[in-house]
């Protein structure tokens, strides 16, 4: 196993600022979730820096709890409850998503918000050079991650109930918006290039605006493999996804390419060919040809974009973590990655002016 994966994989105790009244939840889940039965045996997923997330063995069944976490919140951050619409609303279409069971909205059961799913049984990867895998094993994990984004992309989200789940158009404006304020009121020491980037970036937003389903957060250890097949089972952590423009949702997949493997997990220093892992070029022709797209434009921009958009998240991470309510105790860690993210971003800003 790998040493990320050791880390990040699997579960733990409930840390304490996350512990909850079992009790309450035993009895909401009897009254609430269909077919259930038995005594609650609860844990903690390790991974995650958000939303805290805890599985839950009962009765011969496993489940997944999602809960905002307690606490003084970002503006908008942590929606559960968006969470819980979208997953539902996908659950007639080709994208995998896991069962959804309940949406408590009442704060008096476990303290804050929370939903309940199915348990997806499978695997969660974590290093994305994929270390215990052969060559065409990889290959075929990418393809598969690329089946997955391609099949979001192409859903009716009208059809399906979620016409109103967003804003038709001016995505990329919104976010560098939303993240920029995000930024500042979590900022705690200076980062020169965020500053440059929040000034930059929407006066240089590149021509030609889409709307379909994103989730947001589209990366390798947001979803479960197969526990045998390298292909995607399921989707999770849909906390950011939004009616979007898709070539955003897909750059951010992307930034793996051009991030080193201490940068937020990326594989620039990784031997690709030699892995079997497709290059960029072949995973974006892989995705066009999936959407029907001929090539991505102005990729230097959609990187800086991802990376200044990551490093408000991350920053926003060591703002919980200095308050002590972040959903993970790798959070200090993460957010410091914050400062080398901006700059990653600003080095994607040179390469346009030459």
């Amino acid at each position: 196993m790998s040493d990320l994966q050791s880390q990040f994989a699997g579960t733990q105790d409930v840390l304490e600022q996350h512990k909850i009244d079992v009790a309450r939840l035993q009895s909401y889940m009897q009254e609430h979730v269909e077919g259930f039965s038995g005594n609650i045996a609860l844990s903690q997923f390790k991974g995650g820096q958000s939303n805290p997330t805890y599985r839950i063995d009962a009765g011969g069944q496993s489940y997944v709890l999602r809960r905002k976490p307690p606490g003084v919140l970002l503006p908008s951050a942590h929606a559960v409850d968006r969470e819980y619409r979208v997953i539902t609303a996908l659950a007639e279409t080709e994208v995998p998503a896991p069962r959804t069971y309940c949406m408590c909205a009442d704060e008096n059961v476990i303290g804050t918000i929370f939903y309940i799913m199915e348990m997806v049984q499978g695997r969660i990867l974590w290093d994305s050079t994929l270390p215990e895998m052969n060559r065409e094993e990889r290959g075929q994990i990418y393809r598969s991650m690329n089946e997955a984004m391609a099949a979001l992309h192409k859903v009716d989200y009208a059809a399906i109930g979620l016409d109103d789940f967003g804003k038709v158009g001016e995505y990329r404006e919104r976010q560098i918006h939303r993240w920029s304020k995000t930024y500042r009121i979590s900022e705690m020491d200076t980062i020169p290039e965020m500053d440059r980037l929040i000034e930059w970036l929407p006066k240089n937003i590149p021509s030609g605006d889409e709307t379909t389903l994103i989730h947001g957060d589209f990366r390798m250890d947001n979803m479960v493999f197969h526990p045998t097949e390298p292909k995607v089972i399921a989707l999770l952590d849909w906390e950011l996804a939004t009616l979007g423009h898709p070539v955003g949702d897909f750059t951010y997949t992307m930034m793996g390419w051009r991030l080193d493997k201490d940068l937020f997990r990326g594989i620039a220093d990784a031997d690709i060919e030699g892995l079997g892992i497709p290059t960029e070029a072949q995973h974006i022709a892989h995705y066009c040809a999936l959407t029907g797209r001929d090539g991505i434009p102005d990729l230097e921009w959609y990187f800086a974009y991802n990376m200044f958009r990551l490093a408000a998240i991350l920053q926003g991470i060591a703002k919980r973590a200095a308050d002590g309510t972040a959903a993970s105790e790798h959070a200090v860690e993460q957010g410091r990655r914050a400062r080398p993210l901006a700059q990653a971003a600003w080095k994607q800003v040179e390469k346009l002016a030459g």
